[in-house]
């Protein structure tokens, strides 16, 4: 189970995000090639970049959007102002338009785009009103990362009461001026990629947003059906008893106390010409007590937010696949509630895993790895998948290990968990690795009556990369395909708000497999690695990486 840590490190967020809920909840986004000039009262502007960038513009490329009330010298004077450190502003013209630096340089464990910052200058400076503009100055390798970072911005969650009586339509509409090479206007395909992905992260928000009362298995389930709806793709659902009688001992065992039952769900994509077969598996527990292992009172308040690998999952899929994907893809969702009841799994109490595992429970609140654990079993034995990547919010040691801002990456192969920490940079959904060593670290889990235990004996011991090691053991550790298992427990939020981390970096790591040229930009999959992931089989034909069953 997830844990953070106190609330009052959140305190300035939280102000913020109060202060600008009102301004950004709820709006249309739309991405454009260019907006129609149009003076700042009439709609307010909002232009940021790196200052070198900012620099690097000619005045009649921004003139419409800031004459007659801002020339051409106050422009130049407020370049000459800012000094980003790491970011800074300037007004322009009254609260009407603003120009905003990001950092001009970053460390190689930062994207290049500076995404984290982008958010965060949109979230502060961006002036209100129903029809606004957003002028990202960047290179064309940073658009990607910067529409991403721009969506984050705007969560579509609100239960306001304000919010539900405005009935005008407050559009923001961001437009791209490209710097350096290949500066020339953005084509449709790629502004069409930006939308998807824009629409997938907000998506990913509102489900992570939205607190169990509304957004229980069932309604999680609802959601994944009005998606499979969109994309012609009717999902396979086995929930309830059903689990129990046909092994998934773990998703069965989490879910069994709550009023609303467990459910295995998954969206498959089976294209023609498809040559691997790949499964994202997502933890999607819609609220953690704890269970019998009961969360405290500071750390219980959030865990409406264990859902977030499910989430992203579901955004990244809907993008992917409306994008145009050339493998076979499969979407797994493990939805269950860890709830307190006379139903609920007791400490000490043995579960018989889908992978054939058994498993001795000595900690409930330790239960997203149990749900994966069937997961990752079915994406393996049913599924034949290839390359099998799980996402979770899975342990609060992960905020300590990578920090608030990183994923962390726990990965059998060394290409991939490269590729992971560069699609990260490439995609503003930062990643880091964890040390993967089973033979030193699975011991942890050793039980006397089953196969293994489902917490820690030490806590002290990589406890991040421990945890992902569990549910990696009921694919095996000599299984012969690619293993990612990503934890996203701190990223998925700041402050009070989801961030619908994981799009974008599903997105730009499975790159490669899009038709789409601007995933296909920001993949770090170059051609040396998919010739390891399709290795040889001897006769000069490409073979699936099977599993070893």
């Amino acid at each position: 189970g997830l844990v953070e840590g106190g609330a009052g490190a959140e305190s300035v967020a939280l102000v913020a995000g109060a202060e600008s809920a009102t301004k950004m909840a709820g709006v249309e986004l739309r991405f454009s090639s260019g907006c129609d000039d149009a003076e700042p009262p009439a709609r307010p502007v909002f232009i940021v970049g790196q200052l070198p960038n900012l620099q690097k513009l000619h005045w009649p490329e921004i003139s419409g959007k800031l004459l007659p009330q801002v020339t051409e010298e106050v422009w130049k004077t407020a370049l000459g102002n800012l000094n980003p450190n790491p970011t800074d502003s300037c007004p322009l013209f009254l609260t009407y338009a603003t120009v905003a630096a990001l950092p001009s340089r970053v460390s190689r464990h930062n994207s290049p785009s500076a995404a984290m910052f982008l958010t965060r200058l949109v979230r502060s400076c961006l002036p209100g009103g129903a029809n606004r503009c957003i002028v990202m100055v960047c290179e064309y390798s940073d658009v990607f990362a910067s529409g991403c970072a721009i969506a984050r911005a705007f969560p579509l969650f609100s239960r306001r009461s304000g919010a539900s009586r405005r009935t005008d339509k407050r559009v923001v509409t961001v437009e791209f001026l490209l710097v350096g090479q290949n500066n020339g206007p953005i084509d449709a395909t790629a502004l069409e990629c930006l939308e998807s992905a824009a629409d997938g992260i907000r998506l990913s928000a509102r489900i992570v947003d939205t607190p169990c009362n509304e957004m229980n298995t069932d309604i999680f389930l609802e959601e994944i059906k009005l998606v499979g709806n969109a994309l012609g793709i009717v999902p396979t659902v086995i929930r309830g008893e059903e689990l129990k009688e046909k092994g998934f001992g773990g998703i069965y065992g989490v879910g069994k106390a709550a009023i609303n039952p467990p459910a295995l769900a998954v969206l498959s994509y089976l294209p023609d010409g498809a040559t691997q077969t790949i499964a994202w598996v997502g933890k999607g527990i819609v609220y953690d007590t704890g269970g019998l292992s009961i969360k405290g009172k500071t750390t219980m308040p959030g865990m409406k937010r264990d859902c977030g690998g499910a989430a992203a999952i579901l955004g990244a899929f809907k993008a992917a696949v409306k994008q145009g994907f050339k493998d076979n893809l499969h979407a797994v969702f493990c939805l269950a509630e860890n709830a307190v009841g006379p139903l609920a799994t007791r400490p000490d109490d043995i579960h018989r895993m889908y992978s054939g595992k058994t498993v001795e429970i000595n900690n409930t609140d330790a239960e997203g790895r149990l749900v994966l654990a069937d997961g990752v079993a079915y994406a393996s034995k049913d599924l034949g998948a290839d390359i099998i990547l799980d996402m979770a919010t899975l342990t609060g040691a992960q905020g300590i290990c990578t920090g608030k801002f990183h994923a962390a990456v726990l990965c059998n192969t060394e290409e991939w968990e490269m590729a992971c920490v560069k699609a990260g940079r490439s995609s503003g959904d930062l990643a880091h690795p964890l040390v993967y060593c089973p033979e030193l670290h699975f011991s942890e889990f050793t039980s006397a009556v089953a196969d293994m235990k489902n917490s820690v004996a030490d806590r002290d011991n990589a406890q991040s990369s421990c945890a992902g090691l569990f549910i990696g053991a009921h694919i095996g550790f000599d299984w012969p395909g690619v293993w990612v298992h990503v934890d996203i427990a701190s990223p998925v939020h700041t402050g009070e708000r989801a961030t619908g981390f994981g799009v974008a970096f599903l997105l730009a790591l499975f790159g490669r497999a899009s038709k789409d040229a601007m995933l296909n930009l920001v993949s770090p999959l170059g051609a040396s690695t998919d010739a390891h992931l399709v290795p040889n089989d001897g006769d000069g034909n490409l073979s699936k990486r099977r599993r070893l069953v």
